[in-house]
């Protein structure tokens, strides 16, 4: 049996109740973003956490199942793109100043993981990259990490419209633009592994953002996975590989 807690607790950033999942109650907490536009229970239901219990219940990982609020932002129709990445920003906002500090009033671990699958791989990433000063490792799984792209199956979810908020969100462009030792030196104080399926849309952008990273020399780990690899069926396997 895994020690599960639900919490709900109001978000001053998003303007509304905001709903978690704990499991576990010590070791590294690890931030688990959800799928495109699903929900905290979503990876309970998909039995992903339970095929992670062991490190849970050894007390060395503690799996943090925040909500997704990709509806309110990139996929919200009803806004204009520059919003839709406003509203994003706002999510990310959530994350740094509410959740993370309610994690540590909960667990004394020094240290922070991120981890994600499909959009929740972007949503690990980014925030990683972006805020490496935060965590100690990501884990990114099945991702996407441009949303300007569009793919046969997959929309560039703004439309064509780029502005500067939306260019500094996409790690696989923005990681160009990382010149300072500062910088890369932050990075190289995380663990980065990235995993996608030989046959998944994304394994093109995965491939370029690796190869980006090899270029800026900041180091990573990078598998791809026989088949899509895009189910939680291979997530449940990944994490206990990776996590």
């Amino acid at each position: 049996m895994i020690k599960r807690e639900y919490i709900k607790f109001y978000s001053q950033f998003l303007q509304r109740d905001m709903e978690l999942l704990i499991f576990g109650d010590r070791g590294l907490p690890v931030i688990f973003f959800p799928t495109r536009t699903a929900r905290f229970y979503d990876y309970e239901d998909w039995k992903v956490i339970e095929a992670i219990q062991q490190p849970i219940n050894a007390g060395e990982r503690q799996i943090v199942c925040v909500d997704s609020a990709d509806q309110l932002s990139f996929y919200n129709q009803q806004l204009h793109p520059a919003d839709r990445i406003h509203q994003h920003t706002l999510y990310e906002k959530y994350i740094l100043f509410e959740v993370i500090p309610f994690i540590k009033q909960k667990n004394s671990h020094r240290q922070l993981m991120v981890a994600g699958c499909s959009l929740g791989a972007f949503h690990a990433l980014n925030i990683a990259f972006r805020f490496p000063q935060y965590f100690c490792k990501v884990l990114a799984m099945s991702g996407r990490y441009d949303l300007t792209l569009q793919l046969a199956y997959f929309d560039d979810l703004f439309d064509g419209f780029i502005n500067h908020d939306i260019y500094c969100n996409m790690p696989s462009r923005y990681i160009h633009d990382i010149e300072s030792d500062y910088a890369i030196e932050l990075l190289n104080h995380l663990s980065i592994t990235i995993v996608i399926g030989k046959e998944d849309a994304f394994l093109p952008n995965n491939r370029h953002l690796h190869h980006a990273l090899e270029q800026k020399n900041i180091r990573h780990t990078f598998y791809e996975w026989d088949g899509e690899a895009h189910k939680a069926y291979y997530w449940r396997e990944m994490l206990q590989w990776y996590l």
